[in-house]
């Protein structure tokens, strides 16, 4: 059975806008559900998203809502990393979005749907999976997992400079939090990119890096990442759907 889906519009104080986002709730709610936030809601049905999620539930697996959180007329700004600008001033606005996440839309489902969610993961493809990555880094106590498709983690500070990386200096300054979960996707043809030319696109070589980072910081594949590198995939659509049933599977149950 397909999900219930209903559609909101609802003024951001701190982002001065409406923000329209879909909430997808299964026919059958247990107690304690999951919740997935995802960035890019607005490209949910390209996926078949309602059809993966039915067929979740009718394996019997935990009840897991989805909130489709639509991107704004300046993406560019509001997706990024909220305590560092990245190069030429984008992402100046990823700290208002924060807070809308955290002090808005999350208030709002909780008294909506008078739910506790204890189990909660954010996701999102290229600049909103950076977005996702780095609000659930930076906010432990109230995210658990993180999902990043062909996630922008060049993301820099200064320009061409791979130290400059600013996810990949958060978490080499961060501290392990045990509870925390990832899960990476990348493509062999996520673009054509090889700024040191080693043979690999940066795509693969930012996300591996960051993995091998998160490692180095007490975080084990298995059980605290896993990072599907997809041969051939690419930055569209088709590729990230093809990851997600699986990316479903592993938030219910890891």
């Amino acid at each position: 059975m397909l999900p219930r889906k209903e559609s909101f519009s609802q003024f951001s104080l701190f982002l001065q806008r409406e923000v329209v986002f879909d909430v997808y709730s299964p026919a059958n709610t247990k107690d304690n559900p999951h919740l997935l936030l995802m960035n890019d809601g607005q490209d949910l049905d390209q996926l078949g998203f309602p059809e993966m999620l039915a067929h979740l539930q009718d394996t019997s697996h935990p009840s897991l809502w989805v909130v489709a959180v639509h991107a704004g007329p300046q993406r560019m700004q509001e997706y990024g990393t909220a305590k560092h600008i990245g190069y030429q001033g984008r992402g100046c606005k990823a700290g208002l979005y924060t807070r809308f996440i955290m002090r808005e839309l999350l208030s709002f489902l909780e008294s909506r749907y008078h739910r506790h969610f204890p189990d909660k993961t954010f996701a999102g493809f290229s600049m909103g999976g950076l977005s996702a990555l780095d609000i659930v880094w930076n906010n432990p106590g109230s995210f658990h997992k993180a999902g990043v498709f062909s996630g922008s983690l060049w993301w820099h500070s200064a320009d061409g400079d791979p130290a400059q990386r600013i996810m990949h200096r958060q978490v080499r300054e961060g501290r392990f939090q045990p509870d925390l979960r990832f899960f990476f996707e990348a493509g062999t043809q996520d673009e054509e990119a090889d700024r040191n030319v080693n043979g690999v696109i940066d795509a693969v070589d930012d996300t591996e890096d960051l993995v091998h980072l998160l490692e180095e910081k007490g975080y084990e594949k298995g059980k605290h990442i896993r990072y599907e590198l997809v041969q051939g995939g690419k930055h569209d659509m088709a590729t990230w759907a093809g990851v997600m049933p699986g990316f479903l599977e592993w938030v219910v149950n890891s």
